[in-house]
């Protein structure tokens, strides 16, 4: 991969990255309510994804998620329904006004969060399929592209997700009253839904 080619798909990841989507707005709750440290669990389980996602485009299948109404609507389906899930228990955690950072056994559960976060939404799969094939030269050799490709992305969206989640935190230690944090807890629920239905109402990337 030549250096303009890279360069023009780095530009391409950061638009990506910082466009606000799913992946945003858990980095910014958990940072808001964990702190960067927790926070950054759930990140590179949304790194894990991306890796997955580029998996499986370079094993062809997400051409068969593009060309299939049924299997992009399975998994669309799915994504929605977890992101609404978040939003419902975002909605109703009880209040606690101290941030609380969770100890290294349970941020396991973060990473999972991030993971499928970002592996039950189809149209990131179908977007990385369309986005890395026009930067892949085929005449030379694929898998260090496809290093390069994984790395350049990852580093990307690792970099804009810890902003969102550090600007968070910042706020989150700022507001310590129950009802400050019952109303973050309700903002952050109310935008996991907002996020499941855009993703449910849906079309397939053209």
């Amino acid at each position: 991969m030549s250096l303009h080619v890279w360069l023009g798909f780095l530009l391409a990841a950061i638009l990506i990255a910082v466009t606000p989507g799913p992946g945003a707005v858990a980095s910014m709750s958990t940072g808001i309510r964990h702190g960067y440290w927790s926070a950054l669990a759930l990140i590179l389980g949304l790194q894990a994804a991306i890796l997955l996602h580029l998996t499986i485009v370079g094993i062809g299948l997400g051409a068969l998620l593009a060309a299939s109404e049924t299997a992009f609507g399975l998994v669309k389906l799915i994504g929605a329904a977890y992101l609404v899930w978040l939003g419902v228990q975002k909605w109703r955690s009880l209040p606690q006004p101290e941030m609380a950072v969770l100890p290294a056994g349970q941020r396991k559960s973060l990473f999972l969060q991030g993971l499928l976060v970002n592996l039950t939404n189809p149209k990131a799969i179908v977007f990385i399929g369309a986005l890395v094939p026009a930067f892949i030269d085929t005449s030379a050799a694929q898998l260090p592209q496809y290093l390069v490709i994984a790395v350049t992305l990852c580093l990307t969206d690792m970099l804009v997700m810890s902003i969102y989640a550090l600007v968070a935190s910042r706020l989150g230690g700022l507001l310590h009253d129950p009802r400050s944090v019952r109303t973050q807890n309700r903002l952050f629920g109310s935008l996991f839904v907002t996020a499941g239905a855009l993703l449910a109402l849906s079309s397939r990337p053209s």
